[in-house]
Order: C-alpha cells, then structure tokens, then sequence
C-alpha cells in the first residue's frame, strides 16, 4: 500500500464496528473488525478503536480519514448530535478524536450517508438522485444527488428510521429494524410453533430474521406472511421519500436486506400502489451491491473528496 494512497474509513454502528484502509476509489486494502459492547457505552467503542488504529494501521501514513456514525451527526463540526442506540456519545467531538489519532483531516458523517455515496459508485451511477436505507439495529437513510451527499441543516439528515407509519407516531424503525422483525417473528413463532420458521429459531432470543431466507426455500407461508408485511410498511415509508426526492433507485442495506431478492421483490412489487400516477414508474428497488463494504467504500471516497477540496 502505497504512502500516497492511504485513506482510512471508520464505521461505528450499534453491533458493528469496522476500520478500513485503502485507496480513494473505494478499494479497500486492509481491515479491521469489532463487535460493539453496548454495556460500555460510548467510552468502550473509543477504547476498542484506538486500540486497533494503534496497532492494526499504525505504520500507516494517513492522508484524510473519514468516521461513520450510526446517528445524526453535524458534520460541519464533526460532532456527534445523538445515538439512539449506544450511550456517551451526545456531543462528543468525534473529528477532533479522530484527527487526533490519526494524524490527518478527518471528517465525521452519519453512517448511511456514506453508504448512498458507496452505493451510488458501485451502481456506476454516482449522479443519482440515490436514495439508501439501511435496516440494521437501527433504520437509517442517505440520499446522494449528483455525486454528493444531501444534507439538511444541522444535525438534521435524512432519518427515514423515524419518518412516522401512522398518525399515533408508529416509526419505520419500530416495524423493519432487524430487532423489530426479530421481535415479530418470536411473537408469531409462540402461536405457530409447528411451522419450519418455528422449528430453525427454537428457543433462540435474538438475530431470528436470519432464518427467513432458509424457512421461505422450504415454503414456509408464515416466513412469507411476515416478510410481505416487512415490505408493505417499507414501500410505505418509502413512498414518501419517492414523493420528495423522487430517487433515480433505491437500495437497501444493513442485516435484514441478506434476506435478498424476495424482499426487494415485495417491496418494488408494492411500492407502486403508495405512489401517486404521475411519479411512474417508481424507482428500481435493489439490494446494497456492497454488502457490509458499502459505509467503509463510502468513507474511503469521501475522505479523498476531503484531500482534493482542501
């Protein structure tokens, strides 16, 4: 690896936490992995990451780093506004950390921000409009719009987690986050204990939605219940970002969008009734082409945006 060519990518999400070294093209050459320990809130997650900057990427010459955070950051401060997931966190000035560290610019963005911004080059499409969700612990959204990240005004972002489902303030979140569909399946799986669903979780508490894929290949019409509904409140909270943005594609990443192409299916094939006429045909529904890369891509191409616009 070049001296030249070093950009490093931080992702911090609400179970996951990755560092990422490689070019400005997205290519990354050197990873590190961790798990997040929730019980120790924001300081542990700094000590972990430290840690492996100090002894994973130390040899490096880092020319701009970016930091992806699974929350609603200001970016122009690179500070964190809040996580809804991880205590410690609420203004913490998660640039200075950074730069401090790494011995280089670094900027701090919301985390599903830079995985529209990855997603939108790995489409070859990076003038968009691109709208992504990510459906992991938490629900976000990014929407690129000619090869740059849209933002609001301080530390608003495109928070499609929150967007309300009904008038009670039921939110996108609380219905298609792995944990909320983790929750359903446990609840219908009680009732409906003699169904192959029922039979791959068993006791299981936690990460259920991972066996919906395996129950749906054996037919199973309750995995096939509860993903339709999975899809029909997406295409719902979607249709409204189809209605401001109107979005060349959308993609959707995070954990739950393993599940592949059925859901992407139900959620195109649904989408088009939430839509008004005159905004037909909707956008094409994909699933995130860079998997668990797409934040770590995104950060590595900012960072070079970073080091070009200085």
């Amino acid at each position: 690896m070049g001296a030249n060519t070093v950009f490093l990518g931080i992702e911090i999400g609400g179970t996951k936490l990755q560092i990422v070294a490689g070019d400005g093209l997205g290519r990354i050459e050197r990873r590190w992995r961790g798990r997040v320990e929730r019980a120790r809130g924001a300081a542990g997650i700094l000590e972990q990451l430290e840690r492996a900057l100090r002894t994973e990427f130390g040899g490096l010459k880092v020319r701009a780093a970016t930091v992806g955070f699974g929350g609603p950051v200001d970016w122009r401060q690179g500070r964190v506004a809040v996580s809804h997931q991880i205590e410690g966190w609420s203004g913490f000035e998660l640039g200075r950390w950074a730069e401090d560290r790494t011995g280089a610019k670094a900027v701090v963005e919301n985390d599903s921000n830079l995985a529209a911004l990855g997603e939108a080059h790995a489409a070859g499409d990076p003038e968009g409009p691109l709208f992504y969700t990510n459906m992991g612990s938490g629900v976000g959204g990014g929407l690129v719009v000619a090869s740059r990240i849209y933002h609001g005004s301080p530390p608003g972002e495109v928070e499609f987690g929150h967007v309300r489902l009904d008038r009670n303030g039921t939110t996108v979140e609380q219905r298609c986050s792995g944990w909320a569909v983790d929750a359903r399946i446990r609840q219908r799986c009680e009732r409906q204990p003699d169904t192959p669903l029922g039979r791959l979780i068993g006791r299981e508490i936690g990460g259920e939605a991972r066996h919906l894929a395996a129950a749906l290949a054996q037919g199973d019409e309750l995995a096939r219940a509860i993903v339709e509904e999975v899809a029909e409140d997406l295409a719902f909270g979607l249709s409204h970002a189809v209605h401001l943005f109107h979005p060349a594609r959308i993609v959707m990443g995070g954990g739950l969008s393993l599940l592949g192409e059925p859901l992407s299916s139900a959620v195109a094939a649904r989408l088009p009734g939430f839509v008004m006429e005159a905004f037909r045909p909707v956008p094409r529904v994909e699933i995130a082409r860079l998997g668990e890369d797409s934040v770590p891509a995104g950060a590595l191409r900012l960072a070079r945006q970073v080091v070009t616009e200085m």
